[in-house]
């Protein structure tokens, strides 16, 4: 496995995991437009980020070929074996394990360790040569609360102000789903509205079994409907004209950034949602330990950190700076050292990013980037 400009090359394979422009190959994690990008020639990715590419890009540009893999099912290429596991990130999203000649990598994507009742649960593949992880809240001022805690804030909030509109936003794509089935469990029955850019995939989960609950278009409804509401869009229409139609709205936003207090009050966000999609400090740490890989990879985020905390415990770190990742999920939200949530702008290639990963594991301890999986 080499990384290169385009990301994750798996050299025997022929195939590109999560590459960030078009390919012949690709092997695609989710559906989140940092990782699932138009043009490739063939796709390779479970049936729902298969659907949620088509419905975002159109059909041509969500590869020319398409190959859905269920998790648990068996490819192989150019004698490469590639499985997937499911990931808990958002619907569809999955692990990708590569094995070549009793050497294996799991590449994680983006995921999350807490229940999500929209998409399958993480899991773990257990003792890899290397495992592939994120960081996007490596630190450890990031402990998420749990999501359930955060929709008793809202509805608490709803209760107290019955005269105004609460506002919440919540990226289109695994957020906004999510947050509309956490609001279904603690009993809100009443409709949801929508920003209409939420429709279509809120309509395409449902189409994969996940139901929603009564669902009305914002845009068309009366004023008068929406007081006292429960209205979800995009994060960028929170606070543009669009929501200053509401009626005295609180405006709310379910990121994990929602944490560092500082971003809630520059948005001008009232009422902060903690509520991720990605795993925390603790989750990141946890996950390494129970995958068990004696080298660990982190693809973006907070690199430094989980590398740092991973050589306390003993394990290899390497950060491969990979460009373009982190850059739409969460909402695009900076991190707190000022980076963009992932790792844009560092130059692929450089220091430990320009490793391999092919043959036995008898390199892997070399601090040159030249180690191998």
């Amino acid at each position: 496995m080499r990384v290169t400009p385009l990301g994750l090359h798996c050299e025997p394979g022929g195939f590109f995991i999560d590459p960030i422009r078009p390919v012949d190959r690709a092997v695609v994690s989710h559906g989140h437009a940092d990782h699932a990008r138009p043009g490739h020639g063939a796709v390779l990715a479970t049936a729902e980020t298969l659907a949620i590419m088509r419905a975002r890009m159109g059909e041509g540009a969500a590869g020319r070929q398409q190959q859905a893999l269920a998790p648990g099912q068996v490819v192989t290429q150019n004698g490469v074996r590639v499985w997937l596991r499911p990931a808990g990130h958002v619907l569809g999203s999955a692990q990708i394990c590569v094995e070549w000649r009793g050497s294996r990598i799991v590449v994680s994507g983006d995921y999350k360790r807490r229940f999500d009742p929209t998409c399958a649960g993480f899991e773990v593949e257990p003792a890899p040569d290397v495992f592939v992880t994120e960081a996007t809240f490596a630190l450890p001022v990031f402990r998420h609360p749990p999501a359930e805690a955060e929709i008793a804030r809202l509805l608490r909030s709803v209760a107290l102000f019955p005269g105004r509109t609460h506002v919440i936003g919540a990226y289109a794509l695994g957020k906004a789903q999510r947050v509309i089935a956490l609001l279904r469990a603690a009993g809100w029955e009443r409709p949801i509205y929508l920003h209409g850019a939420l429709l279509p995939l809120c309509r395409l989960y449902e189409s994969f079994g996940v139901p929603l609950g009564e669902l009305r278009p914002a845009t068309v409804a009366d004023k008068a409907q929406l007081v006292g509401a429960i209205v979800l869009a995009p994060p960028s229409a929170i606070a543009d004209r669009w929501a200053r139609r509401l009626q005295d709205p609180v405006v709310c936003l379910a990121s994990g950034w929602m944490q560092v207090r500082q971003r809630a009050r520059a948005r001008g966000v009232e009422l902060p949602l903690v509520i991720s999609d990605h795993a925390d400090w603790d989750e990141l740490n946890r996950t390494v330990d129970e995958v068990g890989a004696p080298e660990v990879w982190v693809t973006h985020g907070r690199d430094d950190a989980l590398v740092h905390a991973m050589a306390q415990r003993g394990l290899r770190g390497r950060a491969l700076h990979l460009v373009g990742l982190g850059e739409e999920d969460e909402g695009g939200e900076a991190d707190p050292a000022g980076g963009t949530g992932g790792t844009a702008g560092e130059p692929a290639g450089s220091g430990a990013a320009s490793g391999t990963a092919i043959g036995a594991a008898s390199g892997a301890a070399s601090g040159t980037g030249e180690g191998t999986a």
